[in-house]
């Protein structure tokens, strides 16, 4: 497993954003484990985080030249990538989206950087159902923006529906024609499990719970 990735989980515990036990889901699934990203709460672990993402992001080669956070979760984690890469000396404009248009003042749903003629690397936590994500490439679109690929915390490498098999992800970059990335996904997990002894005893309903509603994440 990459370093990226192990840095992530360890991160992820260590903030409670990843938990174990028994979660029942929207869906109604019943998880062995949950991720809330909203737990990455402080200055020192979004600036982990947002390491992390970068160094996912670079070791798959994507090219790009704005970042783009969708309302809500999206907006401090686009914002700390873009710390993280300033930081690298790669200076990269940054926008996002309202949830709901503005009437007053600039108006509109958009913030910052202009998207039109720009590459836009999508910059989100997780891809559930995959509603907020396809508005934002459309929002992106309607603003002469092309979409370069999305990139997410966590991929739960699900299936959706028993009458789609392939996950959230595999959805939206077959609808989008564009890749989505994940700092790390559920074959991740499961490989880090197997080599922390505190973790141990959760392997098995992970396994389980894969064998049921797991996807291949080549799919």
């Amino acid at each position: 497993m990459s370093d990226h990735r192990t840095r992530f989980l360890q991160l992820a515990l260590d903030a409670d954003a990843l938990r174990f036990g028994e979660f029942t889901l929207k869906s109604g699934r019943v998880s062995p484990y949950f991720f809330n990203a909203g737990r990455f709460d402080s200055g020192a672990t979004l600036a982990t985080l947002a390491a992390c993402y970068a160094d996912a992001i670079d070791a798959a080669g994507l090219e790009f030249d704005l970042l783009f956070g969708p309302a809500y979760k999206g907006i401090p984690l686009a914002t700390a990538l873009a710390c993280e890469y300033a930081g690298r000396g790669r200076d990269l404009p940054l926008a996002f989206n309202r949830k709901e248009a503005k009437a007053h003042g600039e108006g509109g749903t958009l913030i910052g950087a202009p998207l039109a003629g720009r590459r836009v690397l999508v910059v989100d936590d997780v891809i559930t159902a995959g509603t907020a994500i396809r508005e934002a490439l459309a929002t992106i679109a309607g603003a002469g923006g092309q979409v370069a690929g999305i990139v997410v915390a966590l991929d739960r490498q699900e299936i959706a529906a028993e009458a789609d098999r392939r996950s959230a992800a595999q959805a939206v970059a077959a609808e989008a024609g564009v890749p989505v990335l994940a700092v790390a996904g559920l074959a991740d997990l499961l490989a880090f499990a197997d080599g922390n002894e505190k973790l141990a005893a959760f392997r098995a309903p992970l396994l389980a719970y894969r064998a049921r509603y797991g996807v291949d994440p080549t799919g």
